[in-house]
């Protein structure tokens, strides 16, 4: 036991929020106001003070307030991180013994009693002007001011003055706090936790997944970096801010893939970008037919001017011709006959992909390397990485590499691509990635959608899993979308991007469509663009791209869509209509959403939701506007009449705006 631990009197317990005990950071977004709440109590009739000290991890100067306490023994307090980073707070309470002393006194009536306190009270004054004087927080008028208090009280208590008069002198404010800012905290208890705070595009996002390859103008040709600067004005039109590309390395030769993931390439084909490393180099390469470094720092400037971040793929993987494989033959896995074992997910093989050894012998050199890996890429410009199935590596490295990467770098965004089982999934939320994909893809019911993102929004994950959804990935054409129904596409948007803060589409395919699977019952896109080039008119006037622009601009201009805390869905009596509100507390912008799920027919329903979350008069008018539609409606109180025609749009996307005096009165006020 440590010297003096048995006599620490003040408990602190249930802290909250707090990952698994504190072993993990809490995530919050910089400029976010984090409300930290614990029971703090202490035996007997004590008074306890406790304090919510916090800081930057790197700044040895750290911040102070005062928790307040609530009914029950409950303490709250709030603290905000202003910048992006790594910060350390502690909750810290102990037995005030100048409170405590006060308290009681307050309660003595007997003169005789109150001079023998007095007594008692100077001596502990006498305790924190010794402190002021020479203490951390010494303050030499504090030293003399509370010294004349603990000379007054002797004397008071000498005079025997009336009881009132004593108490009135001892209960002095101003002396009160003056000895609060001395207090004696040596046996307070302390309980100390992470936070991680992310730049704001970590909670609101907006991606786009594009090949590069499949940039050009014209079909038959390679796609350049300069050709996807020439799409970049498209994509800032259509409202995306992350535009993210698979990987961008020269790709292996040996065991190249064919088109639609046959075994044998032919000699035009180009081989999948996840199989990475040729003689042209590894992981710090560029493919030379994309361009040069120069280009590609070009493109990263460009997309910064159009408020665009560029997101790279890290896939830690490696072709068979990778020059990792000649030089560290230790950090791949081999079989019985020395051959490299490659990669398999039974009954898929990739025969072009070597996996790391993350139980290798030389694991610190291969983790090293991994991290310049990344470093390089921000040295670059990159500030935003989609990982590749973290699920299949090591998760302590991800832990330590992520957490040394953003001790430097604490604007760098990590996406997990992880479509697994549901705890590994949680885990590497837990360990430091910044977003996190979902089960969305595969959640299509109204029963499914309002359970799992329930549990996305108000489950324990909240704290450090966020959501970022998306309708389709080049691995993944979900079988709804392959009937091609327009009324899909367009549904689908609409969840993604209002359910969740982040989301994205991988394109053009989903703008335009695209619905072909390789075989029946296979997610798998014919003539993937994962194995050969493909060229897209993005012109065509089928196009999705007004509906995604315009959803996209409702995101922006709306707050209650940039965070996932306020989700909470509405009752509606129509099993193919599903209903959502969110509301941003700060502006009192309030976003109601509701989809119909049946793309073939139209669908009404009574809609109810809590009028006061919508802070709505029961006998009031109030207007609503579809933003989808520009149409507006006259709604009263929190039951209304809701019918949507997918032929014409699947869904409504309503705000608040005014009340109305009268249904037929269009004389708004606010």
């Amino acid at each position: 036991m440590l010297e003096g631990e048995g006599r620490r009197r003040a408990i602190i317990d249930a802290v909250a929020p707090v990952i698994d005990g504190g072993r993990f950071p809490l995530k919050r977004i910089a400029g976010e106001r984090v409300r930290i709440e614990a029971h703090c109590f202490t035996d007997g009739h004590d008074r306890l003070r406790v304090v919510l000290r916090w800081g930057s991890v790197d700044d040895p100067d750290s911040f102070e307030t005062e928790m307040t306490a609530e009914p029950n023994d409950v303490w709250r307090a709030e603290f905000t991180p202003r910048v992006p980073g790594r910060y350390r707070y502690e909750i810290v309470a102990w037995v005030d013994k100048i409170e405590s002393w006060r308290h009681e006194l307050e309660r003595r009536e007997e003169r005789e009693d109150v001079r023998i306190a007095l007594l008692v009270g100077a001596e502990l004054i006498r305790g924190c002007a010794e402190r002021a004087a020479n203490g951390e927080s010494a303050s030499l008028a504090d030293a003399r001011l509370l010294d004349d208090w603990a000379a007054e009280l002797c004397a008071a208590a000498a005079a025997e003055h009336e009881a009132g008069a004593m108490k009135a002198l001892a209960l002095d404010g101003r002396h009160a706090e003056a000895a609060a800012r001395h207090a004696d905290r040596s046996l307070a208890v302390r309980e100390a936790f992470e936070l991680v705070a992310d730049r704001k595009r970590a909670e609101f996002s907006t991606w786009y997944e594009m090949f590069p390859r499949s940039a050009a103008a014209e079909p038959g040709r390679h796609g350049t970096f300069r050709d996807v600067a020439d799409k970049l004005p498209y994509l800032a039109e259509m409202g995306f801010d992350v535009l993210y590309f698979p990987p961008i390395h020269p790709i292996g030769r040996i065991n190249r893939k064919g088109s639609n993931n046959r075994l044998e390439a032919a000699p035009s084909d180009v081989g999948s970008p996840w199989a990475i490393g040729a003689a042209e180099g590894g992981h710090k390469a560029i493919l030379p037919a994309l361009g040069t470094p120069e280009d590609f720092r070009r493109l990263l400037a460009e997309a910064s001017r159009l408020g665009i971040d560029i997101a790279l793929d890290l896939a830690f993987q490696c072709a068979p011709d990778h020059p990792y494989v000649a030089e560290h033959p230790s950090w791949f896995k081999h079989r019985p006959d020395g051959s490299v074992q490659y990669a398999e997910n039974p009954p898929k093989k990739y025969q072009d992909i070597y996996p790391f050894d993350f139980e290798s012998d030389d694991w610190r050199a291969l983790w090293s390397e991994l991290k310049s890996v990344v470093l390089h890429w921000i040295a670059e410009g990159v500030e935003i990485f989609r990982v590749d199935n973290p699920h299949t590596k090591s998760f302590a490295f991800w832990e330590w590499l992520i957490a040394e990467v953003k001790r430097v770098h604490p604007r760098v965004i990590f996406l997990a691509e992880a479509f697994t089982r549901p705890k590994p999934m949680l885990r590497l939320g837990k360990l430091g990635f910044t977003q996190s994909y979902t089960y969305f893809t595969w959640r299509n019911s109204k029963q499914e959608l309002t359970s799992y993102f329930q549990e996305l929004s108000a489950g324990s994950g909240r704290e450090y899993y966020r959501p970022n959804v998306w309708p389709n990935t080049p691995d993944i054409l979900p079988e709804p979308l392959q009937a091609g129904l327009r009324p899909v596409f367009a549904a689908r948007l609409v969840l993604a991007a209002t359910l969740a803060a982040s989301y994205g589409i991988y394109g053009p395919t989903y703008e335009l469509l695209e619905s072909t699977p390789r075989a029946v019952g296979s997610e798998e896109y014919l003539d993937s663009e994962k194995y050969q080039l493909r060229h897209w008119d993005v012109g065509r006037a089928d196009s999705l791209w007004s509906l995604i622009a315009r959803v996209n601009r409702i995101r922006r201009e709306n707050a209650a869509l940039q965070s996932d805390r306020s989700l909470r869905f509405c009752r509606i009596d129509n099993p193919q209509l599903i209903a959502y509100l969110k509301i941003d507390s700060a502006s009192g912008n309030a976003i109601l959403t509701v989809v119909n799920l049946d793309p073939h027919r139209p669908q009404s329903g009574w809609l109810e939701f809590d009028a006061g979350d919508w802070q709505v008069d029961a006998d009031e008018p109030y207007q609503v506007h579809d933003l989808l539609s520009d149409q507006r409606y006259v709604w009263r109180g929190a039951r209304n009449y809701v019918l949507l025609d997918p032929a014409r749009m699947p869904a409504h996307v309503l705000k608040l705006r005014r009340r109305v005096r009268s249904e037929r009165d269009f004389d708004y006020y606010a």
